[in-house]
């Protein structure tokens, strides 16, 4: 299926994904799952929450294969690759990256995001938390249509739950909602997908990621606080050399958008049908939210961009 793993895509959170075609020549995306990783969990974790999708937003599982340890998956393939490459580039300027895509589609792909997230909480028979909605998990079709994919550390509960319970924290630094590793912030919930959605859409928005490793100064590196501080002065965010006023609009949309979904209480964040509605309405419906609490984002090794699962 692979020709031997001949053409690698991208290495995953558990694995490495390798390009491939079926015996009728559709093109595939298969991910071979370490053995050395886990006890299996995220293996059955995607194969048990996006067998139960269907939806424009969430990337397609064909199949899968199982031997023993040897675990694969199979997806539809998305030849525009991941929305991580699209938005931060090391080397490039905000201005550039962001130009690459252009504001209008930054923006669609946005509201499909938030279209997909809206129907795992709310349109499956059982409600899907994902758990690690960063840019490295959207993928982008021939049209650049955005697909939520990678579901290892996702959690199913039913629709009459409200809240989850978990073990141990999940996510990626910089995306996790403080309530995942803190109870004292609240429970577990949908919005802790909202949060992570929210630190994405900022991160979409500035063109670099919201922490570094590498920068010793946050109030210089940590974009949700900058732009906050920004929105409250109303001032020219020079996001890009040269912006019309509609694509002002949309950057300020998003921002606004943004700061809303990474409060700090959960209960204070919108749900992603609410997301939605904010992102298509009109600017001047949008109120300026509370300022976030704004800590010191955790750092990962340097060079490291690992999912990780706390213990």
């Amino acid at each position: 299926m692979t020709n031997s793993f001949k053409d690698k895509l991208g290495k995953g959170g558990y694995g490495d994904v390798y390009k491939g075609k079926l015996f009728d020549n559709r093109l595939v995306a298969v991910k071979i799952l370490n053995t050395s990783k886990g006890s299996g969990e995220e293996f059955i974790n995607e194969v048990a929450s996006i067998s139960r999708t269907s939806h424009v937003n969430i990337v397609t599982l064909l199949g899968f294969c199982l031997d023993a340890q040897k675990r694969a998956l199979i997806y539809e393939f998305m030849p525009n690759g991941s929305l991580e490459r699209y938005i931060h580039r090391e080397g490039e300027t905000t201005s550039k990256t962001n130009s690459h895509l252009g504001w209008e589609k930054l923006y669609e792909i946005a509201i499909g995001i938030a279209r997909g997230l809206e129907y795992l909480h709310k349109g499956c028979t059982m409600r899907i938390l994902h758990f690690d909605i960063k840019p490295h998990n959207i993928l982008l079709d021939e049209d650049f249509c955005p697909k939520i994919s990678d579901f290892g550390l996702a959690k199913l509960y039913t629709r009459k739950e409200s809240v989850v319970s978990m073990l141990e924290p999940r996510g990626t630094i910089g995306y996790i909602a403080p309530e995942v590793t803190s109870r004292n912030f609240g429970s577990v919930s949908h919005k802790s997908d909202v949060y992570s959605y929210g630190m994405m859409l900022l991160e979409m928005v500035g063109g670099r990621k919201n922490f570094s490793a590498e920068v010793t100064h946050a109030s210089k590196i940590y974009f949700p606080h900058w732009v906050y501080q920004h929105i409250l002065l109303d001032k020219d965010f020079k996001l890009q050399d040269e912006m019309n006023t509609e694509e002002d609009e949309i950057a300020r949309k998003m921002i606004l958008v943004g700061l809303w979904c990474i409060q700090t209480d959960p209960s204070h964040r919108p749900a992603m049908n609410k997301v939605i509605e904010m992102l298509e309405g009109s600017l001047q419906a949008l109120e300026i939210p509370p300022k976030p609490f704004f800590g010191s984002p955790s750092k990962s090794p340097r060079g490291s961009s690992t999912r990780i699962v706390i213990s």
